[in-house]
């Protein structure tokens, strides 16, 4: 192999590319005529490496993490990887099943700075350190090439976009999935301001916002919520809307406050369902002259956001539906677990609650009566309690209220409140009471509160005890 005349073939044409792609797509087609390897350079843009031109494959890493596969370390370190069996190297990305050896060079612009790498792997025996000098110096063309072109190809709108929705579906809260929003729809759009409304209220500002941010949240709270609902509303019955940025055209009534913040160019995108989503508003005080496809892509990003959005209220119902009894609303034993195990000696008190004759009224009557009996002692009783008191079903017709006291006859009036509830809808409970002792767990503290319940059973039922101290 005449490495020299490779370097050349590859290296003529580079000054005649006029676009960093272009000057890519040359350097892949020229190298495939001297060897059959597979060969691809992957440019750094944003926090990723891009494949910008490939031989062809019939798979291909569009992109990778700067800090992946044998490419990622290159990148990262600057330093040329000759793999000659690719079995052994724990970063290697396959691409294809027959590959046997692989290498990367970084391809530096003039100042030493890597801005990617020039890959080639080959699934046949090959001299690989030959082409280790080779590849540098035609990477080091390119780079040279690149650079005089402007650097790597600036992240098309589209792979922002494709970005921001990775962070929207990692967030872990809704004002998180509307921080990240709004980032993303003023990369995308390149307008100055943005601001995402869901269930009437907008989400929290960014931690240093502009002018024009902190004059719009001015006036739309000015505005009133009634101002609100109707950009809202008009959102919703007409689709997504902008302005084309010229002076001399008065503003939708709707619009009237975005105005008097200073907005001069605006895009609306509604935000999910009528009943329960809201509005995108993303807004500049220049006058500029947004394109459909940058409504579109607001719309796209409206869309994830609002799924982002809808999974976590999802996911909060169902940790709701796990830590609640289905039949009465009420908090069980998992939750209550965990409540116990933070009870305070001698404050938090322990109420062993049992419906008296339960028993009765399930076989004289049926389950379904019994339910019905569960669910109304079960609402007579929260409403008994006090703010911060807190009841749970651990059982059939057995409930557990932990409460906070100062003494013990604090914890007795609570529970005889109880029992006068439940008189009020023609039921009786027996109830027990036990606050922890020092240094002792809160299994033990709920069997003193059973066995105080057990000896007001024993005592003729509808009635309190309280266990000894």
């Amino acid at each position: 192999m005449d490495h020299q005349r490779v370097i050349r073939d590859v290296t003529v044409r580079l000054p005649m590319a006029s676009s960093t792609p272009e000057a890519c797509r040359w350097t892949v087609t020229a190298l495939s005529r001297h060897t059959r390897a597979t060969i691809s350079v992957l440019l750094a843009v944003h926090d990723r490496l891009r494949c910008v031109a490939a031989t062809g494959a019939w798979q291909v890493f569009a992109t990778v993490p700067a800090q992946t596969g044998i490419v990622g370390r290159v990148y990262a370190t600057g330093v040329p990887a000759v793999v000659p069996d690719v079995t052994v190297d724990p970063d290697y990305l396959p691409i294809r099943p027959d590959v046997t050896a692989e290498l990367c060079v970084p391809v530096l612009d003039p100042t030493g700075r890597a801005v990617g790498v020039l890959d080639l792997q080959w699934s046949e025996p090959t001299d690989l350190e030959p082409w280790r000098e080779t590849a540098q110096r035609v990477a080091d063309g390119l780079g040279a090439r690149i650079a005089a072109l402007g650097g790597p190809p600036a992240e098309s709108r589209s792979e922002k976009l494709l970005r921001h929705t990775a962070a929207l579906s990692s967030a872990a809260t809704e004002a998180e999935v509307m921080r990240a929003a709004a980032r993303a729809a003023r990369e995308v759009s390149t307008l100055s301001t943005a601001l995402l409304l869901i269930g009437g209220q907008l989400g929290p500002s960014p931690a240093t916002p502009g002018d024009l941010e902190t004059r719009i949240r001015a006036e739309l709270a000015g505005a009133g919520p009634a101002a609100l609902d109707r950009m809202v509303d008009r959102a919703h019955r007409y689709g997504a809307g902008y302005t084309l940025g010229e002076a001399g055209h008065p503003p939708t009534e709707d619009y009237r406050a975005l105005t008097r913040a200073g907005v001069r160019t605006l895009v609306a995108v509604p935000v999910g369902p009528t009943d329960a989503g809201g509005m995108l508003l993303v807004a500049d005080e220049r006058e500029l002259r947004p394109d459909p496809t940058t409504v579109s892509l607001m719309e796209l990003l409206a869309g994830q956001a609002w799924t982002s959005v809808d999974r976590l209220r999802t996911l909060a119902r169902l940790r709701e539906q796990a830590s609640s009894d289905p039949l009465t609303g009420l908090r069980h034993t998992g939750p209550f677990g965990q409540r116990i195990a933070e009870a305070t000696p001698g404050r938090t008190a322990l109420l062993a609650i049992d419906v008296d004759g339960f028993k009765t009224v399930n076989d004289t009557y049926g389950h379904q009566a019994g339910d019905r009996v569960l669910v109304g002692l079960a609402r007579a009783l929260e409403a008994a309690l006090r703010h911060g008191d807190e009841l749970y079903r651990i059982g059939g017709d057995e409930f557990v209220a932990v409460i906070e006291v100062s003494r013990p006859e604090e914890a007795v009036r609570i529970a005889e409140r109880l029992t006068e509830a439940a008189r009020r809808i023609g039921r009786t409970i027996s109830v027990g009471v036990a606050l922890p002792r020092p240094g002792e767990t809160p299994e033990r503290t709920l069997r003193r509160a059973d066995q105080a319940l057990y000896a007001v059973k024993r005592q003729g039922r509808d009635g309190v005890h309280l266990s000894a101290a």
